[in-house]
Order: C-alpha cells, then structure tokens, then sequence
C-alpha cells in the first residue's frame, strides 16, 4: 500500500485533507506531520492581537480532519529529509518512508539575523506561539505603559503595529522599524501611501531604519537611528526556508525553498510536493502570502490524488494579481487591487467575512 505523508498543517493541506474526507485515497494509507495540533489563520492574528477575535475563532484543529480523511496524525516537528531514500526524520528520532511527500510548512523566521534577537525579542512564527504569547503584552499594560517595538516593515509587521497600539488604547506606545524599505515596500504604490497615513493616525512611530541588536531595554539601529528604548520587542521580518531542507537533496532556489514546477512538483524530486510559504516558482515567481497558499490548496490536492493514483496531473498557475486587505488596528482595513485602492470600516467587514469564512468552513468538521 503506498503511503503519502502530509508534512505541515497549512492553508493548504487543510484543504487537501477536506477533499480526501470527501473521497478517501484508495489503496493508499496518509499520515499528518505537524507540530501543532491546530492551524492558526494568520489572516485573523492581526484581529486577534487587537482584540477583535478570540483564540478558537481563528484556529482549526487538525486531528479532526486527519481522522475524517482517515489519515494518521503524527504531532511532531520535521528534522531532515532525505529525498533519495524517501525518509523524513521526526523530533525525537522517529522516520517515516514514503511513495509521495507533500509539504506546506510554511517559513521560518531566522532567530540569529538580529543579533540579541533571540535572547530578548518575541517572534511572530510560529504563529501558533504567538497568538497565545502576545496576550503577556497586555497583562500589566496599564501599569507599566509600555514601548512595544515592532521589526519588519511588511504586511506582517504594519498590520501587528496598529494592532499593538489599538489593544494598548494609551496605556502604551508602538513603533514600526522597517528595516530600511518603506511600511509595505513590495506593495503597489497607493497602499503603500494609506498605510503610511493609517500609521499615522493611529499614533505608531516609523523608524525607516535597520535593527542591528536587540538589548535588554532597548534596540540599536543603523546609522544615525541610535538607541531605541523600549519594554518589549516583536519581530516580524521576512520568512526564510525551514533549515532541515538544507540537506534534503531537493532543488531550492537561491534563498533555500524548494523548487516546484507548475504540477507542484519538486523540480528534482517528482514524489514531492510543496505549496504556500515553503515553496518556491522560479517559472512563475510570485510573493509568499497566504492568498497563494489558500488558492494552493485545491490543485495540490487533485495532483496528489492523481500522483497516487497513476493519473495525469494538471498545470496550476497562481495569478499575477491579488487582493490585498490591510486591516489597521480598529475595525478599518486598506484594500488595493493592482493600481486601485480603496480604505474604510467596509472593507474591514468585507476582510472579517472573507476570513470567518475559511476558519467556518473547516470549523465543522
């Protein structure tokens, strides 16, 4: 009986186990890898940080849905590969030989890329760390009035600032340090200016400024910046590749990720498979974002099924453009869609729908 192991509880394997607990793979057994024993929809962490949403509304337990798809599921990290021998190493010890493997683990952030980073800084990965760890900012807010300095000037990074500084509500104060680029840098120009406007209104203080060190009470930043006193530090830089691929044996571009063709298979490894953050298009290159990861999902599942099955697979290309909602800390949210771009309480609504959506839609299970 071939077996297929899913490594990662991600947007888009969650999706995979929905379509096998509708038709189960035949002739094939399925384990589940992940370490967490549920996924957190980052799309509600920033709502869920300023208070708009409780824990269970954003989370999805996977065991559930790996009973429903009759797969095991084994909770546990992922330590090495070795694609040629199709074997995964798990925490603790323990192996798992395959005839397919799927991952979608999404990155990683490199706790060592600031120095003192690790010792006295929270990071937003894993997610699911997070989410329950950012409630300590708040216990004794009212009484210290914190300076919380958020790191990183991506979506991540602006949307989790007004989120601090609207749960802080004047008991406290945020700064974003960007690392140099402009709040949402890889973003079309018009967001870029409403986001920058939006951090404004609210009160976050930009630093368009690299963070060199992380110290107790404080954060140095390159040239001219100084020292930046503060109580608490959150990173939220880029994403690199998880390191345990480094000695796969796979193809990864130039930044680590694996390398996938438009089928979504391993450029070196036809057995593998990889969507969302861990994944890399070098035929249609595209940012790593949750959108991709979500609409990732269905494909992935078909092509596993026909992999199993000996069927042929089909040709997935993500799109050039996408939906981009920013929230902003309070019930208002930015959107923009190529060259248009559009803010108010609306789209906050419209974002909150989309995003209850997906959590109900895999809540039942």
């Amino acid at each position: 009986m071939k077996h297929l192991v899913l490594v990662g509880g991600g947007h888009a394997h969650l999706q995979v186990l929905r379509d096998f607990a509708r038709a189960p793979l035949p002739a094939a057994r399925v384990t589940l890898v992940s370490p967490h024993p549920s996924l957190v929809y980052s799309g509600m962490v920033p709502g869920l940080v300023a208070g708009h949403y409780r824990f269970d509304e954003c989370t999805v337990a996977l065991a559930p849905w790996a009973r429903a798809a009759q797969a095991a599921f084994a909770q546990a990290s992922a330590t090495s590969l070795d694609a040629a021998a199709r074997r995964l190493t798990l925490a603790g010890g323990g192996t798992l030989d395959y005839d397919a493997l799927s991952l979608d683990t999404g990155g990683v952030l490199d706790r060592e890329a600031i120095a003192g980073a690790r010792e006295h800084a929270l990071f937003v990965r894993p997610i699911e760390h997070f989410a329950r760890l950012a409630e300590d900012l708040f216990a004794t807010a009212p009484r210290r009035q914190p300076h919380v300095v958020m790191v990183g000037g991506g979506a991540a990074g602006v949307e989790l600032a007004m989120a601090l500084q609207h749960r802080l509500a004047g008991a406290g104060r945020v700064s974003l340090v960007t690392g140099g680029p402009p709040p949402l840098g890889g973003y079309p120009a018009p967001l870029q200016r409403r986001a920058r406007r939006a951090l404004r209104r609210r009160g976050v203080t930009l630093f368009e400024r690299a963070c060199m060190r992380v110290e107790p009470g404080h954060v140095l930043l390159d040239g001219e910046g100084g020292r930046l006193a503060c109580d608490a530090v959150v990173v939220a830089t880029g994403s690199v590749a998880p390191p345990w691929l480094a000695g796969s044996g796979l193809a990864r571009d130039a930044e680590g990720f694996v390398a996938t063709g438009p089928t979504l298979q391993s450029a070196s490894h036809p057995e593998v498979f990889a969507a969302g953050d861990v994944a890399s298009r070098p035929d249609a290159p595209r940012p790593r974002s949750g959108v991709h990861a979500v609409r990732a999902g269905p494909p992935l599942a078909l092509n596993l099924r026909r992999f199993m099955g000996g069927g042929a697979l089909e040709r997935y290309t993500p799109r050039v453009r996408t939906l981009n909602l920013v929230s902003c800390g309070d019930r208002h949210a930015i959107a923009s869609w190529g060259a248009w771009s559009a803010e108010g309480r609306w789209v906050w609504w419209w974002k909150d729908r989309i995003d209850r959506r997906f959590v109900r839609a895999f809540a039942a299970q």
